[in-house]
């Protein structure tokens, strides 16, 4: 009876057990509810596919869409002091940053690469909001300078894909610098006659959108994406007044003139090298219209020869 205790039972207990289902395999869609596999998610850039709602990605992952063939070169930070203040609150700074590294997985809030795109050789810098809501530190406006002084040196476009809280108030006035000091770097493009193209993802807010955010040649922004300097709920309070239920979206900044265009993350490759092309004096394939259909020849002559027949009769009468 040993192989009924050994295998049967086991089997048996088996059967009720309930199977563990990973919590991220389905995702809910915050407009309609809708859930969608993760997989299909994955493969649509994380846009929900009925509603059109633009879920964050990954930065990671952003960078391999964006460039061809998901090739790319990253381009070397500087290193900066992880702590400079010695800053504690709840939890130290230093425990912070190492729980923000384990979590998203990458060194600090900001990726800067270099790649092809359609073929164009482009620079971006991507800011992570999964790193610690990709506050703007000492690191991050070194990582953000040293892709402009990259773009300069290649002389490629800047395209700057923005997405934080703001300022990160463990470093203090040592994080508001990075304000000045990146608003330097895209002066040097300016000087460079090199394009730089900002794209404001959600949300965008804080310093972030009081420096470098806002001060592009051209400023495209995603769907839904939230674009301001301070909260909803803070302004409420200051002008003590109701605010429009879609204030601080990218379709209101842009119906008030705030930017160029909304454009869908499937269709960001495209316009960027689209624009990227245009402003590099690059030749660009503009799509092909047909040209006019003109009127038949036969359908001018039938009046003509109408009007002659009567003139042939009074001839032969005569």
């Amino acid at each position: 009876m040993n192989w009924i205790n050994s295998i049967v039972r086991p089997k048996i207990r088996d059967l009720w057990k309930k199977r563990e289902v990973p919590e991220n395999l389905w995702i809910k869609c915050p407009e309609t509810g809708e859930m969608v596999f993760h997989r299909d998610l994955e493969a649509n850039l994380w846009v929900i596919p009925n509603s059109g709602h633009h879920m964050r990605i990954p930065a990671r992952k952003r960078v391999e869409a964006l460039f061809d063939g998901g090739k790319y070169t990253e381009v070397d930070t500087p290193e900066v002091h992880a702590d400079p203040h010695k800053f504690r609150d709840s939890k130290r700074y230093t425990d912070r940053l190492k729980e923000a590294r384990t979590k998203s997985g990458e060194d600090e809030a900001v990726i800067v690469a270099q790649g092809q795109v359609n073929g164009m050789p482009l620079t971006i810098a991507v800011q992570n909001f999964d790193f610690i809501a990709g506050s703007l530190g000492m690191a991050a406006g070194e990582a953000i300078l040293a892709g402009m002084l990259k773009a300069v040196e290649d002389k490629t476009p800047f395209v700057m894909f923005a997405a934080s809280g703001g300022a990160r108030m463990q470093e203090g006035i040592l994080s508001l610098m990075q304000m000045p000091r990146t608003t330097v770097g895209v002066q040097m493009l300016r000087e460079a006659g090199l394009p730089y193209i900002v794209v404001l993802t959600n949300p965008t807010t804080g310093g972030v959108s009081a420096s470098y955010a806002m001060l592009g040649d051209v400023h495209i922004a995603e769907p839904g994406a939230q674009i301001g300097f301070a909260g909803r709920r803070v302004i409420e309070q200051t002008v003590r007044e109701k605010l429009p239920d879609d204030f601080q979206t990218a379709e209101y900044l842009l119906d008030h003139g705030m930017i160029d265009m909304v454009v869908p993350r499937q269709k960001m490759k495209e316009t960027l090298a689209r624009i990227c092309g245009i402003l590099m004096k690059r030749e660009v394939e503009l799509p092909k219209l047909e040209a006019p259909k003109e009127p038949a020849p036969e359908a001018e002559a039938k009046p003509a020869e109408t009007a002659a027949e009567p003139a042939k009769g009074a001839e032969a009468a005569s």
